[in-house]
C-alpha cells in the first residue's frame, strides 16, 4: 500500500519526568488545537499552539494534511523550540491539528508525543488528546491479545487502534464505535487528509471550543481555550457540549452525540488554576471567577492585616477580590521571573530558598514591618509554601497570613491532571493548624468547597455541574481494575 503520511520527526533525547519540589502546582495536562480550511493552517497552529503552552511544555507537535496525505512533526520541548520556519514550511495543506503535551500517561519521550499519526486500511489518521482514559490498561490487553502492536505507552494510542478495527464505514461512526468502550476524559481531534472530528467526553470534563476566522468564513478553528483564537484573530463561537462528536469537511459542518447520557461534571480546577486568565470556560470568564473566589475567601476568612500580596501569575486575580472585600490595600510584592528553564546549575554552597528564588523575589519595601496576607490558589504538598512564607518573613513582614482560593487538595486526579500521590498531599493527612505550623504561617484559611463551586457557578449557576474530586474524593468516574489498581498504588 502506498504510504500516505510523511513523518517528520527530529531525532531528541527523553525529557526526565519530575516533580517540581519548587513548584508545588498540579501539573497542567495537555492543549489541543485545530484549523480546517486555511491555507497557513501550519502556521495558524504554530500560533494556537504557542497560547495554550501553559497547558503542557514538553512536547509539541502539528499534523497537516494537503487533501492526499499527511505530514506529520513532533518535537520535544517548548512550541518556539520545537518548530522553525523551515518545519512548518515542509507541513502543507488546509487542515492541521496540533498538541501540547505535558505527560499523565506515558513517559516524557518523543515517542508519546502527539499528535499520533498513523497508516490504515482505509487511509491516515492522527488523532491528539488532552485528558486521561480510566480503562486504558484494559483496553489495551485486549488489542495486544487480538495482534495489535503498540508504539507508544500512550493512552491515546488505545483509541487510534480501536478507531482502526472498527468495523463501521464514515470516520465519525469509527470514531464513536471506537469510543463507545473508552471511559475516562477526554477531548480529541481526529484528523483524516479530508475530515477533521472533534470529541469531547460525556461528562464534559476537559474543555474544548470552537471558533471561526472573520475573513473566512469557511475556516473553522477548534482549541481547549479560546485564548488560541485571540491570537490568530479568529471569533470564539461556542463550547463543544458534553458528549458532542463535531465533524468539519468539505460539505460544511455538522454534529451529533455519543450515545451516553451521563451528568455534566467539568474539571472545576480549570477555573482555579490550569485555564489561562483571559479565557472564557462555560460561559464565564475565568479572570472574573478567580476575582469571585477571593471574595468569597475574604468573606469566609478575612483577617486584619496592611496588605495582600498574590503569589503570580495564577494567584493575582484572587488576591484582587480578597483585597477588595476587605477593604485592604493590594500589592504586587512578589515579583516572578518568566525567564527559568527547565534545569539551572546551583551553587555548591547553598542559598537560602534558592530554587522559589528563581522564580520569585519579594519587594522588601511593600512587605517590612507589616501584617501580610498572602494569596495563592493551592497548596499541594506545601513545600513551595512553606519557602515563600519564610521569604516574605525574611523580607521583613511582621505577620504573614497564608489563604488558598480553593479547598484543601486531598485526593488525586485520574482525569488528565499529574498529581502526586495522596501520600504526598498534605491536607489528606494533616489538618489546617498543622499545615499552618509546617508552612510557618501565622494563620491558614482554605476556600471552602460550598464557597468554591458558588463561585464558579455564579449567578444562578449550577455547583453541581462541576467534578470536584481532587478536593471531594468524589470521582466522576467509577474506578476500573485499572484505577484500582491505581489507587493501591498512590494509597487510596
Amino acid at each position: 500500500m502506498r504510504r500516505r503520511l510523511a513523518i517528520l520527526d527530529p531525532h531528541a533525547q527523553p525529557v526526565p519526568h519530575r516533580y517540581d519540589d519548587d513548584d508545588d502546582h498540579f501539573r497542567d495536562q495537555c492543549g489541543v488545537f485545530g484549523i480546517f480550511g486555511h491555507a497557513e493552517a501550519a502556521n495558524l497552529a504554530y500560533l494556537g499552539l504557542h497560547a495554550l503552552q501553559h497547558r503542557g511544555q514538553e512536547s509539541a507537535g502539528i499534523v497537516t494534511s494537503d487533501g492526499q496525505q499527511l505530514y506529520a512533526f513532533r518535537a520535544m520541548g517548548l512550541v518556539q523550540d520545537a518548530f522553525s520556519e523551515e518545519s512548518l514550511a515542509k507541513l502543507p495543506g488546509k487542515l492541521a491539528i496540533g498538541h501540547v503535551r505535558y505527560s499523565t500517561a506515558g513517559g516524557s519521550h518523543l515517542k508519546n508525543a502527539q499528535p499520533l499519526a498513523v497508516d490504515y486500511a482505509r487511509g491516515s489518521l492522527a488523532v491528539c488528546h488532552n485528558g486521561n482514559l480510566t480503562n486504558a490498561d484494559e483496553l489495551r490487553e485486549e488489542l495486544e491479545a487480538r495482534g495489535s502492536i503498540f508504539q507508544s505507552s500512550s493512552d491515546t494510542e488505545v483509541i487510534v487502534h480501536r478507531v482502526a478495527m472498527s468495523q463501521e464505514i464514515s470516520i465519525e461512526d469509527r470514531i464513536v464505535d471506537a469510543l463507545s468502550r473508552v471511559q475516562g476524559a477526554y477531548s480529541l481531534l481526529f484528523m483524516t487528509e479530508d475530515t477533521i472530528v472533534a470529541v469531547r467526553d460525556p461528562r464534559g470534563i476537559r474543555p474544548l471550543c470552537l471558533g471561526i476566522l472573520p475573513g473566512n468564513r469557511d475556516a473553522h478553528v477548534l482549541a481547549s481555550e479560546p485564548t488560541s483564537f485571540d491570537l490568530i484573530g479568529a471569533e470564539y463561537v461556542r463550547d463543544l457540549e458534553p458528549g458532542e462528536v463535531l465533524v468539519i469537511d468539505n460539505a460544511g459542518m455538522r454534529s451529533s452525540r455519543l450515545p451516553v447520557t451521563v451528568e455534566r461534571q467539568s474539571c472545576v480546577f480549570e477555573y482555579v488554576y490550569f485555564a489561562r486568565p483571559d479565557s472564557q470556560l462555560g460561559g464565564r470568564s475565568v479572570y472574573e471567577v478567580r476575582k469571585a473566589l477571593g471574595e468569597t475567601l475574604a468573606r469566609e476568612h478575612p483577617v486584619d492585616a496592611d496588605v495582600v500580596i498574590p503569589v503570580p501569575d495564577s494567584g493575582v486575580p484572587s488576591a484582587i477580590g480578597y483585597a477588595r472585600t476587605q477593604g485592604i490595600p493590594f500589592e504586587m510584592a512578589l515579583i516572578r521571573s518568566h525567564y527559568v528553564g527547565r534545569t539551572f546549575i546551583e551553587p555548591q554552597q547553598s542559598i537560602r530558598h534558592f530554587g522559589v528564588r528563581l522564580k520569585l523575589n519579594p519587594v522588601a519595601t511593600a512587605i517590612k514591618g507589616k501584617r501580610v496576607v498572602v494569596i495563592d490558589d493551592s497548596i499541594v504538598r506545601g513545600t513551595t509554601s512553606r519557602k515563600i512564607v519564610k521569604m516574605i518573613r525574611d523580607a521583613g513582614a511582621k505577620e504573614v497570613h497564608l489563604r488558598i482560593s480553593s479547598p484543601p487538595t486531598q485526593w488525586p486526579c485520574y482525569y488528565g491532571i499529574d498529581t502526586p500521590t495522596r501520600r504526598e498531599l498534605i491536607a489528606s493527612s494533616h489538618s489546617n493548624d498543622e499545615i499552618a505550623r509546617y508552612v510557618t504561617a501565622d494563620s491558614l484559611g482554605y476556600l471552602s468547597l460550598d464557597g468554591m463551586l458558588g463561585a464558579v457557578g455564579g449567578p444562578g449557576g449550577a455547583p453541581g455541574d462541576y467534578c470536584h474530586a481532587c478536593f471531594s474524593g468524589k470521582y466522576a468516574i467509577a474506578f476500573t481494575p485499572s484505577t484500582k489498581r491505581q489507587t493501591r498504588l498512590v494509597g487510596l
